[in-house]
């Protein structure tokens, strides 16, 4: 178990009929111990990810309620100040506008007097989730700290104005820069008219949409873990015109694995947990192989220092840079291994 979710284990206070609030950490262990404690309670998880909603536990038993929905719209679904603990770890945050967000969020969701616990390591940000959590309730406590890092604990001491509170937090998406990366392999992608493209960790939708424009007589398929950027990119589609593509929740390509396609682009995360990872991109390399045609065409874009290539020549027969520069590589692997 990280140090984080121990001290969150061991220094969070609730009662066994508190109604709790998970703000985007529903893997962290102390989701199982507030299962385990809770006796006619309930259990709140406002999580971004389909993959983590997806290995819990159903949704409730004799002694606990557990209710399960979307981290970045959970101000649209649910009323404020009906939580008396809400719990986030700053570990399973991808950026500080999330971090914010689930500050926020917990603000409008926690009743007078209840108390929001945050924990996190210094290299992390947690120092700076002090100081927003000082801010926004007027406290911050540090209930315990271990090798860097601390639990943090705010009470809310009174009404939170409802304007200060975004609606969603779409804006990550809608406020996000077309990087770099991507800009290289837009340059370097290939659609035919009449291709079945496929997105694989869609994100903000920059490249399934471009696909959609080149591919006007095809169909796209736009696939990502996170709600909230399945949520976007079917706005963007919508504000596009694009009536040749759907947009769906998927961890890696597993929803559209019966399904055939020409073409598949990806831009893969290499984090997972604030821990530089290859298995993201190699599962999505894997589903790829398995979800497009004899003659299907897989462009991967990379950080140049990532070795994506032994894994792609497990999968396909020809393998090739196709465009890059000093920082990034674009890579097109074709004739999918049977």
């Amino acid at each position: 178990m990280m140090l984080q979710s121990q001290l969150l284990c061991n220094f969070v206070q609730f009662a066994a009929t508190d109604h709790i609030l998970i703000l985007n950490s529903a893997a962290d262990p102390f989701v199982t111990l507030a299962q385990q404690r809770l006796a006619g309670g309930t259990l709140l998880l406002a999580e971004d990810n389909v993959a983590t909603l997806g290995a819990l536990a159903p949704g409730s038993s004799s002694s606990v309620m557990i209710d399960k929905t979307a981290f970045h719209n959970y101000i649209l679904h649910h009323p404020a100040e009906t939580v008396q603990v809400a719990v986030m770890n700053v570990l399973y945050q991808p950026g500080n506008v999330w971090m914010l967000y689930g500050l926020r969020t917990a603000a409008y969701a926690l009743r007078t007097g209840g108390r929001l616990y945050v924990a996190g390591a210094k290299d992390r940000g947690i120092l700076t989730v002090a100081k927003r959590m000082q801010e926004l309730f007027g406290n911050v406590e540090t209930v315990a700290m271990q090798k860097g890092h601390r639990v943090l604990c705010s009470t809310k001491r009174t009404a939170f104005p409802l304007e200060a509170v975004p609606d969603t937090a779409l804006r990550i998406f809608a406020d996000s820069k077309l990087d770099e990366g991507t800009q290289l392999l837009l340059s370097a992608l290939t659609v035919k008219p009449v291709d079945r493209c496929l997105d694989i960790g869609c994100g903000a939708g920059y490249i399934g949409l471009h696909m959609a424009r080149q591919a006007s007589e095809g169909r796209v398929m736009m696939v990502d873990a996170s709600l909230a950027a399945v949520d976007a990119s079917q706005q963007a589609a919508e504000q596009a015109g694009l009536s040749n593509v759907q947009v769906l929740p998927s961890d890696g390509a597993q929803a559209v694995l019966d399904q055939q396609f020409d073409l598949v682009a990806t831009n893969p995360p290499f984090h997972q947990g604030g821990i530089q990872t290859l298995e993201i991109a190699q599962r999505f390399i894997q589903q790829a192989a398995r979800v497009l045609v004899p003659a299907g065409r897989l462009y991967l874009v990379a950080n140049r220092f990532l070795k994506y290539e032994p894994t792609l020549h497990t999968y396909f027969q020809q393998v090739e840079e196709v465009a890059g520069n000093s920082r990034y590589k674009v890579l097109l692997a074709t004739r999918p291994n049977p």
